[in-house]
């Protein structure tokens, strides 16, 4: 089953025992525990779905430590806080508590306001390791969109990466800004805004020159001419071919773009420890992709919170991402789950049901030993991707490494 599929079976169940379900605690087990668990958390985890969480840094208050509903780990590191609220009270306000704990633990970038039916995701985007008073999401289990699912995916275990889930929480806040200020001006343009119009249109062509300026009888002359014209022009965007382009998803970019492997380094990434484990896992990997007599990449890895991916040199050509926590160790892959199996028919493979990265497979292994049985499989995730990119060993490295 796939993301889309378990989001609307759960959808189903909340609808169907949503006036049921009465206070915090029963809205926690009946609503919230399904979410986080439809989101690819094993929510029978302690270590990775951490109920009534205690901090180390918590002040007991009233006989009892200041505690979150929930903390969400991804091998071992702490990803994401949840506060519960019952069922039919609003989403909207947190308390000082939930924001104390998401300041405090650094690794921590997400935190959500839910009362089961609405999902209200928070970051730190005014005010680095702060969190933010209004929500840069807002997801309802009861309505929602295609839209709303493809964001929703960011969130999923398999895809958990704080890189681009901060990214993309930008730019959906400006797109939001922009579209709401957009769409004042275009049904009640204001003053300065019909004389920016007034002004480039005179300027544009001589047809439209007149004398004297622009003061406060031509503006209202012009108004209705602009409501007008915007009308004018909305129709004939959504009759022409540009309705097409409109329809396609546009990348808001705030600042100018620089290549992700020269960006400067996030603090928090500074404190992610690269293990002697994930080490041996690259290694390994690395000496089974020299093998191959058709591409010749340079191995990269990127170590995050939630995994550690092997690229060829640029993050966003990676081919495995690895999670190797003490309780349990799998990888991702961008090939298909059939072609997958044929390649590593000893081990357990899983659909990857929520990607954002062109992930489809998962390989649960016992031990970073189980990657030297796999040697063809790792190969050809290598060589799959390598083909996009279309580097290849000149003829004579190929006889070289073929004798």
């Amino acid at each position: 089953m796939g993301f889309i599929e378990d989001i609307t079976k759960l959808s189903e169940q909340v609808r169907k025992r949503f006036d049921q379900v009465v206070g915090e605690e029963a809205t926690k087990m009946a609503l919230i525990v399904p979410f986080l668990s439809a989101l690819g958390y094993d929510v029978y985890d302690p270590s990775e779905v951490m109920p009534e969480y205690v901090a180390d840094f918590a002040i007991r208050r009233a006989g009892q430590f200041e505690k979150v509903d929930y903390a969400l780990a991804i091998n071992g590191t702490k990803v994401m806080l949840v506060e519960a609220k019952a069922r039919g009270q609003k989403a909207e306000a947190h308390d000082g508590q939930l924001s104390k704990y998401f300041n405090a633990l650094l690794t921590t970038k997400v935190a959500i306001v839910t009362n089961g039916i609405e999902y209200r995701f928070f970051t730190d985007l005014r005010d680095k390791n702060v969190m933010d008073k209004e929500p840069f999401f807002t997801f309802n289990i009861l309505e929602y969109d295609t839209k709303d699912i493809d964001n929703l995916k960011f969130f999923h275990r398999d895809n958990f990466d704080i890189t681009p889930i901060t990214s993309h929480a930008e730019e959906m806040v400006y797109v939001k800004g922009m579209t709401q200020l957009v769409g004042n001006i275009l049904r009640s343009p204001s003053e300065e805004f019909v004389r920016f119009l007034v002004s480039e249109l005179r300027s544009s062509d001589h047809r439209y020159e007149f004398q004297g300026n622009i003061n406060a009888r031509v503006i209202e002359k012009f108004k209705a001419i602009v409501k007008k014209s915007i009308q004018g022009s909305l129709l004939d965007l959504m009759t022409s071919s540009l309705s097409r382009e409109m329809s396609q998803p546009v990348k808001v970019e705030v600042e100018p773009e620089i290549e992700e492997e020269e960006q400067p380094q996030d603090p928090q990434e500074s404190k992610v420890v690269t293990t002697a484990e994930e080490i041996a896992a690259f290694e390994t990997i690395k000496a089974i992709t020299q093998t191959s007599k058709s591409y010749s990449f340079e191995l990269k890895y990127k170590d995050t919170t939630s995994y550690f991916g092997i690229n060829l040199g640029k993050t966003t050509w990676w081919f495995l991402r690895l999670y190797l926590s003490s309780q349990k160790k799998s990888f991702i892959t961008r090939l298909s789950v059939d072609e997958v199996k044929s390649l590593a028919s000893n081990f357990e493979v899983q659909e990857v049901t929520a990607s954002v990265g062109d992930a489809t497979s998962k390989v649960i292994i016992s031990s970073v030993s189980d990657f030297a049985q796999m040697t063809s499989l790792i190969l050809k995730c290598y060589e799959a991707e390598a083909a996009k990119h279309q580097t290849f060993i000149p003829d004579v490295i190929r006889m070289e490494k073929s004798a």
